[in-house]
């Protein structure tokens, strides 16, 4: 018989933390919730001080009644559920389900799940903290509310299979507001004049500043050849050299918004993969003969702050493989923002010392990738500070000024090992100008002045959404992966290149939102629900309160939007072909993974067709069909014949219209990390890269 029983939320972390334990304990898994809010009914009465009904979750049985057995023969019970609001809530509806009680020394909590972090937590249990309780129980109600009474309105007015609720309709709101944004945007025109100098044999580049020292703004081409008709000659005087010594800082350790992000940019992920793949690294990955390691830090964390165990093992790591220099002098412990929830660490490896490389051949591919991208950011962030040397030059041919500029690495510092990425995906170059000085004489090579457009803001990728949000104080760690999975499921945005685009349903329930629901939509107003939340957390405000004054204004909002809703029908798109199987009109269905075709003769006839689209290129391979874009199982892009499966031929680069000049055959666009390349599939034939 065990003496103690752990309880921690999935068999994973069960396994992790039994070894370090030793005999006395047995260590169970919850698999999360044990208690929650019915499904098939609202479970919160308003009118009773917000009385909360709470049920065992369906199939939870067995999973209870085990527990309960193990916690009537242990001599005490400790509940070790995750380090946040949604763990204190599954420890306190255990401790209520276990008859144990809550003000007694039942809850453990720890950052990793290392030994001597085990074994530490283990020497300090302390009761259930109500507060944190109190505030992830005002959010499940508060969303409950909203939820459970709006959604069943968008489905009598508009569709069945409709949600809404406080995070989602924001996101959704965003999303609709860029796109308003981009279709609103006029583009205005603007020129550039690029110029290549020579000083001796030496190149490099200028770009017109302006005229007598002052910087001027092309608009037209009229301007620009008022400009080239004024440079006499090719001969430049330099009259201007600035020479500095700029700082570089690195990115501080990641927090659950900026791994969602850099995982975006540098890894292609979605946020609810990196969340999974983080999640098995913090329970822990068998390492072999070291047994089951957490490999990070709790994963749902808004704080970067790092602990002085981690600062003196990295600053130790880096002394001993980079060198004294590469340390910083100055002590990189990480802060809290203002909006931060919880006094946790930053996201970080358990131990510095276990390089990526050393536990690749236990990891798979992508838990390797974010494990190193997680490894690398820390160490980067203990590092000393990047010095970049800079020169800018100024070069006149009469008034005319043109301006060129330099950089170069001095000292590489964090760079050594990491660079944060950023959204446009723009590769930083160094820069390197010759060495002039003032009075030195260059003569220009080539002149090139080019016209451009200023382009609309951009679509929301997942990253840039995240970032928003949180930038705004919308949603917390937890919430940004499952609504971003929420709004998509729902068919209110698709994805269009990785980019956000709302669908006309998104569209119609954010009208209906926005016209009968406004704050639940307004920024400010849902901001500002976070900080209460918050508050609550801190003890400073009841829970009951906070949905009271919400559920005051929402309840007479409802009573108008039963009244005023008015029905909407949302016809079906025509897909401009007929049914093969019955003859009646095909039409656009939005369904959960995208568009497709569907027979407007259903539930008769329930013929369904994937949408392929055509682009303009006759097969190179049986000269019958054309060329279309698919989709594979993991809705990568490929090339295929409309004749499938008569013609085979497939081609994961895009095929060009165009033939190839030297040997006529087929040209394709590849893809490369500078930009796209033309290509030929046969000879040699290359074109430049495009950006």
């Amino acid at each position: 018989m065990s003496d103690y029983l752990v309880i921690v939320e999935s068999p994973a972390k069960a396994k992790t933390i039994e070894r370090y334990l030793g005999k006395k304990y047995k260590v169970k898994a919850s698999m999360g919730h044990i208690r929650d809010l019915p499904r098939s009914q609202m479970g919160v009465d308003p009118k009773n001080h917000f009385e909360v009904k709470y049920i065992t979750i369906r199939g939870k049985g067995p999973v209870l009644k085990d527990l309960k057995t193990a916690a009537k023969k242990a001599k005490k019970v400790y509940l070790a559920a995750d380090p946040d609001r949604e763990g204190e809530a599954i420890a306190w509806h255990l401790a209520h389900s276990l008859d144990l009680d809550i003000h007694s020394d039942c809850r453990v909590v720890f950052n990793e799940i290392t030994k001597d972090a085990i074994k530490e937590s283990f020497k300090h249990p302390r009761p259930i903290n109500q507060d944190l309780v109190d505030a992830q129980q005002a959010r499940r109600v508060l969303d409950r509310l909203v939820g459970y009474n709006i959604s069943p309105l968008l489905w009598k007015k508009v569709k069945k299979g409709l949600s809404a609720g406080r995070v989602q309709s924001v996101a959704v709101r965003l999303i609709i507001d860029r796109e308003k944004e981009i279709q609103a945007f006029e583009p205005e025109e603007y020129w550039t004049i690029k110029a290549d100098f020579l000083k001796g044999n030496e190149q490099f580049e200028g770009q017109f500043y302006g005229v007598k020292g002052k910087k001027l703004e092309l608009t037209n081409e009229t301007e620009v050849k008022d400009i080239l008709s004024t440079i006499e000659g090719n001969s430049f005087t330099i009259t201007s050299v600035t020479k500095k010594e700029r700082k570089r800082n690195p990115a501080p350790p990641f927090i659950t918004s900026s791994l969602q992000q850099e995982a975006a940019r540098k890894l292609n992920f979605r946020a609810k993969k990196t969340m999974m793949l983080a999640q098995q690294l913090y329970e822990g990955i068998d390492l072999g003969k070291e047994g089951t390691v957490g490999l990070i830090t709790y994963m749902r964390t808004d704080s970067t702050r790092i602990s002085e165990t981690a600062i003196e093992e990295g600053s130790q790591y880096i002394e001993k493989t980079f060198g004294k220099q590469f340390l910083t002098d100055t002590k990189r412990t990480g802060k809290n923002g203002k909006n931060t929830q919880d006094a946790h660490e930053g996201i970080r490896p358990t131990s510095v010392f276990r390089e990526p490389n050393s536990v690749k051949q236990y990891l798979g591919r992508d838990q390797f990738r974010l494990y190193k991208l997680i490894w690398e950011r820390f160490v980067a962030s203990q590092m000393a500070s990047a010095i970049m040397d800079t020169m800018s030059v100024d070069l006149n041919n009469g008034d005319v000024v043109f301006r060129a500029t330099g950089s170069k690495v001095k000292f590489p510092g964090f760079m050594k090992v990491y660079v944060e990425g950023n959204d446009d995906n723009i590769e930083e170059k160094e820069n390197m100008l010759p060495e002039l000085v003032e009075g030195d004489q260059v003569f220009s090579k080539d002149v090139d002045p080019k016209q451009h457009f200023t382009q609309p803001p951009p679509r929301y990728t997942e990253a840039r959404l995240v970032k928003t949000l949180e930038e705004l104080g919308i949603g917390r760690p937890s919430t940004y992966a499952p609504t971003l999975d929420t709004i998509q499921k729902r068919g209110y945005v698709s994805l269009d290149n990785k980019r956000f685009v709302p669908t006309e349903l998104g569209e119609i329930v954010d009208e209906l939102m926005l016209e009968f629901f406004p704050k639940i939509l307004d920024v400010e107003f849902t901001a500002k629900m976070e900080n209460d939340l918050d508050e609550v957390e801190e003890g400073k405000t009841e829970w009951i309160q906070i949905i009271d004054d919400f559920y005051k204004d929402f309840e007479k909002r409802l009573e108008i939007a039963e009244a005023e809703m008015q029905e909407v029908e949302i016809k079906d798109e025509p897909a401009g072909v007929d049914c093969e199987n019955c003859g009646h009109p095909m039409v656009y269905k939005m369904g959960r993974y995208g568009k497709f075709m569907a027979c407007s003769n259903f539930p008769d006839c329930r013929n369904t067709k994937p949408i392929v689209k055509e682009i303009g290129v006759p097969c190179p391979k049986c000269g019958k069909g054309n060329i279309v874009e698919r989709k594979s199982k993991k809705k990568r892009i490929f090339y295929g014949c409309d004749q499938y499966p008569e013609c085979d031929f497939l081609s994961w680069d895009k095929p060009l219209p165009r033939k190839c000049p030297k040997c006529e055959n087929l040209l394709v666009e590849k893809k490369l990390k500078k930009g796209i390349q033309v290509q030929c599939v046969e000879c040699d034939y290359k074109e430049e890269p495009q950006k």
